[in-house]
């Protein structure tokens, strides 16, 4: 699946890599989501399943250019580089709008959902009985997941590496919210708020040749758990990318019908009508390093519509799906220009 690209192909990876990164950090929102809707979904996982024991040993032979193309490197630098790259850059945008417009921003992604469930039922004409039955069970999974109550936050080391091959599915699973799924296992804002500020703190600190943080008992604790974090995202990543490759390749058609259930099951997770609840410990709210209360879950409401502000946010949701079906449209014509070159 390897392939020479273009330049402009190079920088719309970078930016769907951007987008991805983006949606992994908001829960509710799914990076397998953005990667289904962009069409770069089986690539993705393609390339995952390259990171295999033939590539270990081409790695450690020395064989470096052969390992870069068999895993398809300049795909996963650029995708996962601009993943990453997000966390420390665009997100922080996306934070400030959050805080600032969360009602228009969860408009836009809740639009963007409803969009993603056209545009991926709108080629599926395969509707026998066990399709259907696929797609109902992970709808049931997806509202289930969204009425769950979180548990208690969790610093061991065992455990954080099971939160990072968990957290980690919503990069290879369509509609299935990999931060969402951290605050139900209690450690969202240790591992995606605390540990990465500490983490970029940490970055600054070195660029500018102080070191000072080595004496610090608290900051070698929390990169002691971003590193043990980052390491189980990376084992999921090649687990589940070879057991969805698995599927795929077996019941294309099931997997596809479970993943738009999944999707249209999250809507209730990133349903834009809802009031913050934040975690009590003690009778007090809890306040991360940030000086942000910590979000235990969210209560929702019907909004009313003789507010002004209803109706921006309705707006936001055409613009969201619109958003995503601009894309598929963009997508249509590179692939007909593709095809006739």
């Amino acid at each position: 699946m390897a392939r020479n690209r273009s330049l402009l192909d190079k920088f719309f990876l970078f930016i769907k890599g951007l987008s991805m990164g983006l949606a992994n950090k908001v829960p509710g929102v799914s990076g397998g989501m953005v990667s289904f809707v962009f069409g770069f979904y089986e690539e993705l996982i393609y390339s995952f399943r390259k990171i295999n024991y033939k590539a270990f040993l081409l790695l450690i032979n020395g064989r470096f250019k052969s390992f870069y193309y068999y895993v398809n490197g300049t795909f996963l630098l650029l995708v996962m580089g601009g993943s990453v790259f997000s966390y420390f850059s665009v997100s922080l945008i996306l934070d400030y709008f959050l805080r600032h417009y969360e009602l228009y921003v969860w408009s836009s992604f809740f639009g963007m959902i409803i969009g993603s469930i056209y545009y991926i039922s709108k080629d599926f004409n395969d509707w026998r009985r066990s399709n259907i039955i696929s797609m109902i069970v992970g709808i049931l999974i997806g509202i289930a997941i969204s009425f769950m109550s979180p548990a208690k936050e969790n610093d061991n080391l065992w455990f954080v590496f099971f939160c990072g091959i968990i957290g980690v599915t919503g990069m290879t699973l369509p509609g299935l919210s990999g931060s969402f799924i951290l605050i139900l296992m209690g450690n969202y804002v240790l591992l995606l708020v605390d540990s990465v500020t500490m983490l970029y703190k940490t970055f600054i600190e070195v660029f500018m040749g102080d070191f000072s943080f080595l004496d610090s008992a608290e900051r070698i604790r929390y990169l002691k758990i971003i590193a043990v974090f980052t390491g189980g995202s990376a084992f999921g990543l090649v687990i589940t990318s070879h057991i969805l490759g698995y599927v795929l390749k077996r019941w294309h058609q099931i997997v596809t019908a479970v993943i738009i259930g999944f999707i249209t099951g999250s809507l209730g997770i990133v349903w834009p009508w809802k009031m913050e609840v934040y975690k009590i410990v003690n009778g007090k709210t809890l306040i991360d390093i940030n000086g942000d209360k910590v979000i235990e879950n969210y209560k929702r409401y019907f909004p009313d519509f003789s507010q002004q502000e209803t109706w921006i946010a309705i707006f936001f949701i055409i613009i969201g799906a619109g958003l995503v079906l601009l894309i598929d449209k963009y997508g249509a014509e590179r692939k007909e220009y593709t095809n006739n070159e």
